[in-house]
Order: structure tokens, then C-alpha cells, then sequence
């Protein structure tokens, strides 16, 4: 298909699914049938996914499931996590008994503070700007009033408004760097809309601020918007039991601190470390209707806080007793946005007993330990690939074709047997040639 489509957005869905599979799959009829497949059959359902986004043709299932047993802060959670990726739900149930029996998570929020930005230019004099800034910044909170008023009185609102001189960086680069508190709202549409008011009031005072010559009146806003970076938007997780009750697992506590020690020294590590954290903060943000790419931007950033990138979670042996925790920048909501429509994200919530954000940050930050301390858990004893691999033969025999008879036979042989893609291969190849 050479020519490009006119008009696509403004067709129905039948018109696009119909020009999509006619022009670019192989079996247009076969295609719209698997499309159709996907639909829920409520139409009044379907119809509220469609609306989630543009240009709907079908919807895109991902396995919902939990994982039960957590104990944090002496409260018992299940946890529900939406992830494709075998052996991640398995690795957090375990991890979650394992600590059951020690004394369970703690968690903490050390802070909530989101951050947004007005980034403009400016080539005058500096401290003629800073004058004006300060005669500015009560314009500036006073010309969002009509926004704040509803966060205010739930005790939110803006923080504080600083004024950044970057132009080392770019010539005449600076920026009003913003702080808010937006409490069990993500925030993202609230922070957005004070910073276009905030770009708005810059550039009008300026225009007509005496001090300012006519080019420094001429204040050029490139940008304003939120930032996925939230280093004090803070929570800490921990796990602790002494060492002995640890080791009763089979598991070397010098070991497995070693292993923690490798992934903050080394990048290539710390990368593979932090993604099976990932694993299980993704999981749990994605169930909860939460933007799981501004969660990994943030956290993966503040994992290179320090120079270079390096592991988020820590470990320490101290007077006999083992400790292992993680703090992680958590930007997330439980009111807005898909947490009061998508009926499966508000199933998770009531799942996880209608949690604050405050509550939400922790849970998370728990399911991230808790996948960690799974993964260095196998690393370091009888290495990832045997619980992983049986966790994925399924997959593997439904790739193969394999009947349900089969498929019980080889879940069955391969309990004590090594998983290789050739082994089972073989194996079921062995079995229907009988």
C-alpha cells in the first residue's frame, strides 16, 4: 500500500478494522475475526475502552492475576499484578510466604512532592530578572486560584515556585521550576494546566514590566509540562529478620549481599537487576490503571542519581540481623484518570482495599522488593532459569500445538527434568509418535 490514508481517524470502526486487514494483513477475513475476538461482548463496555484512545480496532489482552499473602505494616494484602512475562506472579507469591513467616514488609512514604516546569528564554540581565521574578511569584499563584481552589481544600496545591538560571547550559536558557502536592491524584492534568497559566502570566507581566528593556520583555516560553522525575516524590520498602532465620531457606546471607553489592557497582548488572524489580512495580501500576512508562522513565533516572547507574535496592548484615531494602520515586494516583473507569482497574483497587496513594506507593515499592528478593533468591542458589523455564513450558507446549492430554503428561515429566526449548521439543515429538 503506496498511497497514504486521508481521513482515517474520522472513519467507524468497521471502516478501519475493514482497511486495515485488506490492505496490510495476508487474510483480511481471518483478521477481522481475530479482531473481533477481542471485543467484549457488553457493548456498553466496549464501547467505554474504545473511547480510551484513538483509532480503536480492538482490545489487547494482558493476563490479570494476584498474588496473595503480603503482610505490610502488619495489614495481609493480595496483590493484583497485570504482566505477560511467566514466573513473575509465582516469584512474588513466594517471596511474599517467605517473609510471611519473618515479620513481613515495612514501608514508608518519605515524601510526595511531584515536579513540573516552565522552561523559557531569556537574554537581558539576569538580576533584573530575578527583581522581576520576585515582584512576580504571588501573580503567579494568584493567576491559577480558579485551578488550585479544589486541591487546596483537600490540603494540596502548589508547594513552591523557584526561579533557574540554566544558560551555562543554553544561552539564555532558565526555567520556573514548580513543586506541587496533588494527594491521591497523580496530578498530571492538574500540574500541566498551572504551568500553561504560569507561562501565561510570564510573558504578560514581562511584556509590560518597566525594568525590562523592549528584547528583555520579549520572554520566549518554549515549553511548559510536568516532570517524570520525582526524586522526593520518595518511598522506602524493607524486609529484616536475623540471620539465621533467614538462612533457614537454603540461602546464604553473605551470598545474597554480595550479589546486592555486584548490581550497585556494575551497570551492565544493575540494568538486568532493576528490570526484575521492574517485573513487579509494572505489574501492580499497570493493574491499578497507573502510567507504568512515567514510573520506569522516573525510577530508572533516579537510579543513576548518583553518576552512573546502579542498583535500587540494598542490603545490609548488621549485629546478626539481615536487611534488605529498596526506596523507589513513585508518582501514582487512585483517583483520576482510568482508576474510575476501567472496571478491572477498579477491581484491583477494591482488591488492594481502596488504597490512598500514600498506601498505593508502598504496596508497589513491596511488590518491587519482593521481586528482587525472588530473582537473587534463584541467582544465587539453584540459578533463574529452573523456576523460570517451568514456569514457561506452558507456553512453550501451547507454541507446539500440544493437546490438553499432553500437556498434563509433560508438566508432569519435566518436574524433576530440566526445560530446554529442544528437550520438550523432543519429549512431545516422543509422545504423539506413540
Amino acid at each position: 500500500m503506496d498511497t497514504p490514508v486521508e481521513g482515517f481517524s474520522k472513519r467507524s470502526k468497521a471502516e478501519k478494522i475493514a482497511y486495515i486487514a485488506e490492505h496490510f494483513t495476508k487474510d483480511p477475513e481471518a483478521s477481522k475475526k481475530l479482531l473481533e475476538q477481542y471485543w467484549n461482548p457488553d457493548p456498553a463496555v466496549q464501547k467505554l475502552h474504545d473511547e480510551f484512545i484513538e483509532n480503536t480496532i480492538s482490545n489487547y489482552y494482558l493476563p490479570f492475576a494476584v498474588a496473595p499473602n503480603f503482610l505490610i505494616n502488619g495489614k495481609l494484602y493480595v496483590i493484583p499484578m497485570a504482566i505477560e512475562e511467566s514466573s513473575v506472579v509465582a516469584a512474588a507469591s513466594k517471596a511474599a510466604k517467605f517473609w510471611l513467616d519473618r515479620g513481613g514488609f515495612k514501608a514508608k512514604v518519605i515524601d510526595t512532592e511531584k515536579v513540573g516546569q516552565v522552561h523559557f528564554i531569556y537574554k537581558g540581565d539576569v538580576q533584573k530578572l530575578q527583581h522581576f521574578f520576585e515582584a512576580l511569584k504571588p501573580k503567579l499563584i494568584q493567576g491559577v486560584s480558579s485551578i488550585t481552589q479544589n486541591m487546596e481544600k483537600r490540603g494540596g496545591g502548589i508547594k513552591n515556585i523557584e526561579l533557574r538560571d540554566l544558560s551555562d547550559k543554553i544561552e539564555g536558557y532558565h526555567q520556573l521550576h514548580c513543586t506541587f502536592e496533588t494527594l491521591d491524584a497523580m496530578g498530571a492534568n492538574f500540574i500541566n494546566s498551572c504551568l500553561e497559566q504560569f507561562a501565561k502570566t510570564l510573558k504578560d507581566e514581562a511584556a509590560s514590566y518597566a525594568n525590562f528593556s523592549p528584547e528583555e520583555q520579549q520572554i520566549e516560553v518554549v515549553m511548559s509540562i510536568l516532570s517524570n522525575y520525582v526524586p522526593q516524590c520518595l518511598v522506602r520498602a524493607e524486609v529484616s529478620c536475623p540471620i539465621a532465620q533467614f538462612e533457614e531457606g537454603g540461602i546464604s546471607a553473605e551470598k545474597f549481599l554480595r550479589a546486592v553489592n555486584i548490581a550497585k557497582a556494575e551497570p551492565y548488572r544493575a540494568v538486568t537487576h532493576n528490570k526484575g524489580i521492574m517485573n513487579g512495580v509494572d505489574a501492580v501500576v499497570l493493574a491499578t490503571g497507573n502510567d507504568f512508562r512515567a514510573v520506569e522513565a522516573g525510577v530508572h533516572a533516579y537510579a543513576s542519581k548518583d553518576g552512573q547507574y546502579s542498583s535500587l535496592t540494598h542490603a545490609s548484615i548488621k549485629d546478626g540481623i539481615f536487611t534488605f531494602w529498596i526506596e523507589l520515586p513513585l508518582a501514582l494516583g487512585t483517583v483520576g484518570g482510568l482508576t474510575s473507569l476501567h472496571p478491572l482497574v477498579k477491581l484491583g483497587l477494591e482488591i488492594l482495599q481502596k488504597p490512598t496513594a500514600k498506601e498505593l506507593m508502598q504496596i508497589v515499592a513491596v511488590a518491587g522488593l519482593a521481586q528482587n528478593f525472588a530473582a537473587l533468591r534463584s541467582l544465587v542458589t539453584t540459578g533463574i532459569q529452573k523456576g523460570h523455564m517451568k514456569m514457561h513450558l506452558m507456553n512453550m507446549l501451547n507454541q507446539m500445538g500440544a493437546s490438553e492430554s499432553e500437556k498434563q503428561q509433560l508438566v508432569q515429566y519435566f518436574k524433576d527434568r530440566t526445560v530446554t526449548n529442544a528437550s520438550v521439543k523432543e519429549a512431545l515429538e516422543k509422545i504423539q509418535s506413540q
